[in-house]
């Protein structure tokens, strides 16, 4: 039986990444911080199924340990400080999690068995100031929030170990990627529940920031595939994962209210405040390399999740 360690398994990507695991006959491994309350609300579903262990990215020696006591052949390294707000609030954190937090990983596995086999979580956050469109492997970084420059040291010190160590590390440069398990705190989780409570008459506005900006949004449930696949490669390399469409802030309202049979113009406010200072206008992804070399392409459309998003929601505050 193939075994995996997932860190950042409470998450979205991690959860959706353990049920694709299970099903593909997996033993399931997960890496949590230690926390006074848990927060296993994602995963409650599958908890009789896999293992936790505790085990902090700030820490090394927690890292060597579950490594050693696992014994995975492939780690999946999903765990960061990964609201890029927060990031210009706690930039030190930020940078000690998203950035050496990967480090503290890669130097584990060169230290306990270097034949594991690692993924890493880039960003599409890391092109930033866009070079050209759409983004690709080759296109260069130019990141606008201190989550995007600790994302491109993750990447580059990946590629580094690779080339130096030869590590079978990669990196999957995943462009933004939704659910219903998404953190209330992202713009489309912000939405779709907004949407809800204004249905339901729990509330009456919506704050937003920039209406204007353009993201390449799929499921997260079709991007945990892609990192499974790059790491049953022959040999290691990076990707670029999306869909290839753009989509505004403001499509994104329009669909969202419009399910719910609503006129998102007399309820959605334009904050200046929610704006980033520095703001990254336009993502747009060019997988083709993924299509080519991984034979990945997305199966939900980005109108299909918005929809399944405001039904959740409204399920779920329904109750």
């Amino acid at each position: 039986m193939k075994r995996a360690l997932i860190t950042g398994i409470t998450g979205q990507d991690g959860s959706y990444l353990a049920e694709f695991l299970l099903d593909k006959g997996y033993e399931v491994h997960g890496g949590v911080r230690r926390s006074s309350v848990e927060k296993f609300e994602r995963i409650a579903h599958i908890r009789d199924k896999i293992e936790l262990h505790q085990m902090d990215l700030l820490d090394q020696l927690s890292i060597i340990t579950v490594l050693e006591d696992v014994a995975p052949r492939e780690v999946y390294n999903l765990a960061a400080q990964s609201f890029v707000p927060t990031s210009w609030n706690q930039p030190l954190l930020t940078g000690e999690f998203t950035a050496l937090g990967v480090l503290r990983m890669l130097e584990g596995i060169r230290t306990v068995n270097p034949d594991i086999r690692f993924y890493q979580a880039s960003s599409s956050e890391m092109f930033g100031k866009v070079r050209e469109t759409p983004q690709n492997e080759e296109t260069p970084f130019y990141p606008r929030s201190p989550y995007g420059v600790a994302k491109v040291y993750g990447h580059f010190i990946t590629v580094n170990y690779r080339e130096s160590y030869d590590l079978f590390a990669t990196s999957g440069i995943l462009f933004n990627h939704e659910s219903p398990r998404r953190g209330l705190e992202f713009v489309t989780r912000k939405v779709t529940d907004g949407v809800a409570r204004i249905k339901l008459g729990l509330a009456r506005t919506l704050s937003l920031g920039n209406l204007d900006a353009g993201r390449d949004w799929g499921f997260a449930g079709d991007y945990v595939d892609a990192m499974w696949r790059m790491l049953q490669q022959d040999e290691p390399t990076d990707y670029v994962i999306g869909t290839g469409i753009m989509h505004s802030v403001r499509d994104l309202v329009e669909l969202a209210f419009g399910y719910a049979g609503l006129e998102w113009e007399a309820h959605v406010m334009e904050d200046p405040a929610l704006r980033r200072p520095a703001d990254v206008e336009h993502l747009l992804a060019d997988a083709s390399k993924a299509k080519r070399d991984l034979g990945w392409e997305p199966q939900v459309s980005f109108e299909d999740l918005v929809r399944m998003m405001v039904e959740a929601d409204l399920e779920a505050l329904g109750r």
